[in-house]
């Protein structure tokens, strides 16, 4: 079969032939019409002809296809150069590029192919074959465990830096739903997988640092803007005397949006919550807890209290499948904070208020923890499992607040679940995390867990929050 596709942009034909009846080998020709092959212009017939040159397989009598496509002439040159690892060429047309802004992100229309796509796809193998590809030894190794060519992935490995450099974008999906990282991974390419989680990671640390610095610049303006208020109103006042503005009336409107709201958590808190003996899904129908979390919860549990006496500090309850854990492990203090008001309605249901040393806080943990450290209170353990959070709030949890509250000796963990949607997005707020924690000053550790199969759990959820394989347990301490 002899699949023609005529660009409607130019008179540009793109000739695929397939051969024998299961696939078989693949056979490509780009050919512009109007121009001259060994002084021959060349029909389609002529071109059936040339490809029974390249591929013996293909015949006068071959069925031939033909569709017209609208094709980006720039697009498929930069896509081309990037498939054939050609940086010299993808350094001029990215450079020289006029007719595209982002040369280095253009996209194929019909695969959604990004030039990182390209680069890496090029390096999947054809053939199944053990020992050789094309005539040139495979080496299996840790970082290319399918054997795949080995010089192909060496000029990737430099195609994608380059790209990487020049602005390509590391988690673009094309129309599989894959990142070029994603795509790496499934093909064994695991060396360029680690080159995308590396861009993942230094573009997450760079974007939460242009919000922090977005947050002091908003924090300034504000309080010039109030300074500048205050001249003003200073000043009518002594012409006016207006009547006095209520003081409690202008606190509660300015605690009651934070300074960086996370839409979805104030909709989350004022939504009803559907709580099973399962799971707990909130209005939307997203999973806020499920059962199948308890072998991770009760390992978390029994690294945090290693003995009985401890005392321990809970933020989120969900379920309480944490908690219940918590209490077997005998603690001698049991603080759980909870912002839901179904949440704590439920857990006073079950009788949780009235546990022996169990203290529950009703409201978000931006409000209860400074009164927990005002009041002096520190904890062995503390662990961190809340719902439509940010991982800017997660970041000023630990940067801000477990100082304040952790023994020196203490030990705390959190539900590490953040881009668990993702594998490559799993690796790289990983060690986003990481550095992040470091910079906090804590160490951590790393459990590996198997989570098993979960296809039947996402029944009635709107979105499977949860599809890698391992889920790795964190165990932070402050450093030495």
């Amino acid at each position: 079969m002899v699949d023609i596709v005529r660009s409607r942009a130019a008179d540009i034909y793109f000739l695929h032939a397939r051969g024998g009846d299961e696939g078989g080998e693949h056979g490509f020709f780009l050919f512009r019409r109007g121009t001259t092959l060994s002084e021959h212009q060349y029909t389609t017939l002529d071109l059936i002809k040339l490809f029974t040159i390249i591929m013996p397989e293909v015949t006068d009598d071959t069925p031939v296809h033909l569709t017209e496509v609208d094709v980006d002439l720039d697009v498929q040159e930069i896509l081309l150069a990037a498939s054939q690892h050609d940086n010299a060429k993808l350094r001029t047309l990215l450079r020289n590029q006029t007719t595209l802004p982002d040369a280095a992100n253009v996209k194929d229309s019909e695969s959604g192919f990004t030039p990182l796509h390209a680069a890496i796809a090029a390096c999947e193998r054809d053939t199944e074959s053990n020992d050789t590809q094309n005539g040139t030894s495979i080496e299996v190794t840790e970082s290319n465990p399918k054997g795949l060519d080995t010089e192909t992935l060496k000029s990737a490995v430099l195609t994608v830096k380059f790209l990487l450099q020049e602005g390509a974008i590391w988690n673009d999906l094309d129309t599989n739903n894959e990142t070029p990282g994603c795509l790496a991974r499934r093909i064994g390419a695991l060396e360029l997988y680690d080159l995308i989680v590396d861009a993942g990671v230094r573009a997450e640390l760079l974007l939460n640092r242009l919000d922090a610095y977005e947050e002091l610049s908003d924090d300034d303006e504000e309080e010039e803007k109030e300074e500048g208020q205050t001249e003003t109103e200073t000043e009518a006042e002594a012409e006016t005397a207006p009547e006095l503005v209520d003081a409690s009336v202008e606190t509660a409107a300015s605690t009651a949006t934070p300074a960086n709201p996370d839409v979805s958590n104030p909709q989350y808190l004022e939504s009803q919550l559907n709580i099973q003996n399962d799971r707990i899904l909130d209005a939307d129908q997203n999973g806020v807890m499920m059962a199948w979390e308890s072998d991770i919860m009760r390992k978390s549990a029994k690294a945090l209290l290693p003995t009985p006496g401890l005392k321990v500090l809970n933020i989120g309850h969900g379920m309480g499948i944490v908690d219940g854990f918590f209490q077997e492990q005998g603690p001698a203090a049991h603080h759980i904070i909870e912002a839901h008001a179904d949440v704590v309605a439920e857990m006073k249901r079950r009788g949780w208020d009235s546990k022996p040393g169990v203290v529950i806080h009703q409201g978000r943990w931006q409000d209860i923890l400074p009164g927990l450290v005002a009041e002096g209170e520190q904890f062995d353990a503390i662990y961190y499992d809340t719902f439509a959070e940010s991982y800017g709030d997660f970041r000023e949890f630990f940067s801000e607040q477990v100082i304040g509250l952790l023994e020196q000796e203490g030990r705390w963990g959190f539900f590490n679940g953040m881009g668990a949607d993702r594998q490559i997005s799993y690796d790289v707020y990983q060690k986003v995390a990481e550095m992040d924690l470091f910079e906090a000053g804590f160490d951590v550790q790393w459990e590996e867990i198997v989570v098993p199969k979960l296809e039947g759990e996402w029944e009635g959820v709107r979105r499977a929050y949860w599809v890698v394989d391992d889920y790795r347990l964190p165990l932070c301490k402050f450093m030495d």
